[in-house]
Protein backbone atom coordinates (compact mmCIF):
# COMPACT_ATOMS: atom_id res chain seq x y z
CA UNK A 1 0.00 0.00 0.00
CA UNK A 2 1.55 3.47 -0.55
CA UNK A 3 1.93 6.49 2.03
CA UNK A 4 0.35 9.42 0.96
CA UNK A 5 0.75 12.86 2.40
CA UNK A 6 -2.28 14.63 4.19
CA UNK A 7 -1.82 18.21 4.90
CA UNK A 8 -3.29 19.49 8.19
CA UNK A 9 -4.66 22.64 10.42
CA UNK A 10 -1.54 24.36 11.61
CA UNK A 11 -0.10 23.03 15.12
CA UNK A 12 -2.88 19.95 15.01
CA UNK A 13 -0.09 17.31 13.34
CA UNK A 14 -0.26 14.80 16.39
CA UNK A 15 -4.10 15.16 17.04
CA UNK A 16 -4.76 14.44 13.34
CA UNK A 17 -2.55 11.08 13.54
CA UNK A 18 -4.24 10.42 16.77
CA UNK A 19 -7.72 10.15 15.57
CA UNK A 20 -6.32 8.54 12.78
CA UNK A 21 -4.88 5.98 14.39
CA UNK A 22 -8.04 5.82 16.17
CA UNK A 23 -9.82 4.61 13.28
CA UNK A 24 -7.78 1.47 12.59
CA UNK A 25 -5.16 4.07 9.43
CA UNK A 26 -1.46 3.42 9.75
CA UNK A 27 0.18 7.08 10.35
CA UNK A 28 3.51 8.06 10.50
CA UNK A 29 3.87 11.40 12.31
CA UNK A 30 7.74 11.84 13.38
CA UNK A 31 8.20 14.14 15.52
CA UNK A 32 11.71 15.79 16.81
CA UNK A 33 12.47 17.13 20.20
CA UNK A 34 12.70 20.47 20.76
CA UNK A 35 13.29 22.93 23.69
CA UNK A 36 11.31 25.74 24.51
CA UNK A 37 11.81 29.16 26.84
CA UNK A 38 9.19 30.89 28.58
CA UNK A 39 9.30 33.81 30.99
CA UNK A 40 9.80 31.31 33.72
CA UNK A 41 10.75 27.47 32.35
CA UNK A 42 12.43 26.02 29.98
CA UNK A 43 10.66 22.89 28.61
CA UNK A 44 11.51 20.02 25.96
CA UNK A 45 8.44 19.53 23.40
CA UNK A 46 7.90 17.45 20.56
CA UNK A 47 7.06 18.73 17.70
CA UNK A 48 6.01 17.41 14.08
CA UNK A 49 9.49 17.10 12.45
CA UNK A 50 7.47 17.82 9.10
CA UNK A 51 4.61 21.06 10.12
CA UNK A 52 1.03 20.90 9.02
CA UNK A 53 1.47 17.02 7.37
CA UNK A 54 0.93 13.91 8.50
CA UNK A 55 1.70 10.23 6.24
CA UNK A 56 -0.79 8.03 5.96
CA UNK A 57 -0.79 4.32 4.28
CA UNK A 58 -4.22 3.21 2.49
CA UNK A 59 -5.43 1.66 -0.59
CA UNK A 60 -6.36 4.40 -3.08
CA UNK A 61 -9.75 3.76 -2.61
CA UNK A 62 -10.00 4.27 0.86
CA UNK A 63 -8.24 7.99 0.69
CA UNK A 64 -11.75 9.40 1.50
CA UNK A 65 -11.96 8.23 4.34
CA UNK A 66 -9.58 10.83 6.31
CA UNK A 67 -11.92 13.57 5.42
CA UNK A 68 -13.95 12.65 8.50
CA UNK A 69 -11.21 13.30 11.00
CA UNK A 70 -11.01 16.95 12.57
CA UNK A 71 -7.83 18.89 11.56
CA UNK A 72 -7.74 16.88 8.06
CA UNK A 73 -7.25 19.74 5.17
CA UNK A 74 -6.49 17.92 1.90
CA UNK A 75 -3.93 15.37 0.05
CA UNK A 76 -0.47 17.09 -0.86
CA UNK A 77 -0.47 16.73 -4.82
CA UNK A 78 2.62 16.40 -7.39
CA UNK A 79 2.11 16.79 -10.97
CA UNK A 80 -1.54 16.20 -10.74
CA UNK A 81 -1.40 13.04 -8.58
CA UNK A 82 -1.04 12.42 -5.06
CA UNK A 83 2.18 12.61 -3.78
CA UNK A 84 3.31 9.08 -2.46
CA UNK A 85 5.87 8.71 -0.45
CA UNK A 86 8.31 5.44 -0.78
CA UNK A 87 8.54 2.84 1.90
CA UNK A 88 12.28 3.71 2.51
CA UNK A 89 11.65 7.64 3.27
CA UNK A 90 8.73 6.44 5.90
CA UNK A 91 11.85 4.22 7.83
CA UNK A 92 14.19 6.85 7.56
CA UNK A 93 11.81 9.70 9.17
CA UNK A 94 11.07 6.71 11.89
CA UNK A 95 15.03 6.11 12.77
CA UNK A 96 16.01 9.26 12.87
CA UNK A 97 13.99 9.25 15.99
CA UNK A 98 14.82 5.61 17.12
CA UNK A 99 18.27 5.73 16.64
CA UNK A 100 18.31 9.64 18.73
CA UNK A 101 19.19 11.93 16.05
CA UNK A 102 18.97 15.55 16.35
CA UNK A 103 17.31 17.20 14.05
CA UNK A 104 18.49 20.72 12.95
CA UNK A 105 16.66 22.30 11.21
CA UNK A 106 13.86 21.80 7.98
CA UNK A 107 14.50 23.55 4.75
CA UNK A 108 12.41 23.19 1.56
CA UNK A 109 14.32 22.47 -1.42
CA UNK A 110 15.51 24.73 -4.02
CA UNK A 111 15.12 23.63 -7.61
CA UNK A 112 18.21 22.96 -9.24
CA UNK A 113 20.44 22.55 -6.01
CA UNK A 114 21.33 18.73 -6.02
CA UNK A 115 23.13 16.81 -2.92
CA UNK A 116 24.72 13.22 -3.87
CA UNK A 117 26.93 11.43 -1.97
CA UNK A 118 27.23 7.77 -0.81
CA UNK A 119 23.73 6.02 1.05
CA UNK A 120 23.22 6.02 4.52
CA UNK A 121 21.15 3.50 6.82
CA UNK A 122 18.45 2.54 5.47
CA UNK A 123 18.03 5.66 2.92
CA UNK A 124 17.91 4.90 -1.15
CA UNK A 125 20.66 6.39 -2.77
CA UNK A 126 18.10 6.72 -5.71
CA UNK A 127 15.27 8.77 -4.32
CA UNK A 128 17.33 10.00 -0.88
CA UNK A 129 20.63 11.33 -1.07
CA UNK A 130 22.75 11.96 1.75
CA UNK A 131 25.53 14.62 2.32
CA UNK A 132 27.95 14.29 5.47
CA UNK A 133 29.94 17.04 6.75
CA UNK A 134 31.92 16.74 10.21
CA UNK A 135 29.38 16.35 12.57
CA UNK A 136 25.88 17.48 10.36
CA UNK A 137 24.32 15.40 7.94
CA UNK A 138 21.66 16.32 4.98
CA UNK A 139 18.74 13.81 4.28
CA UNK A 140 17.03 14.81 1.16
CA UNK A 141 13.40 13.86 0.65
CA UNK A 142 12.41 14.72 -2.71
CA UNK A 143 8.87 13.58 -2.84
CA UNK A 144 8.29 15.95 0.13
CA UNK A 145 10.33 18.44 -1.24
CA UNK A 146 12.40 18.66 2.11
CA UNK A 147 16.26 18.66 3.05
CA UNK A 148 16.68 17.63 7.04
CA UNK A 149 19.30 18.45 8.70
CA UNK A 150 20.77 16.14 11.17
CA UNK A 151 23.27 16.07 13.66
CA UNK A 152 24.95 12.68 14.46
Amino acid sequence: MPWYVLITKPNSEKKVAARLKERGIEVCCPVRTELRQWSDRKKKVEVPLLPSMVLVQLEDKDRPLVFGVVGVLRYLFWLGKPAVVSAEEIEALLDIKSQGMNVLSIDRLVEGVEISVEGFGHIPQKGTVKHVSGNQCWVVLHQLGFVIKLQI
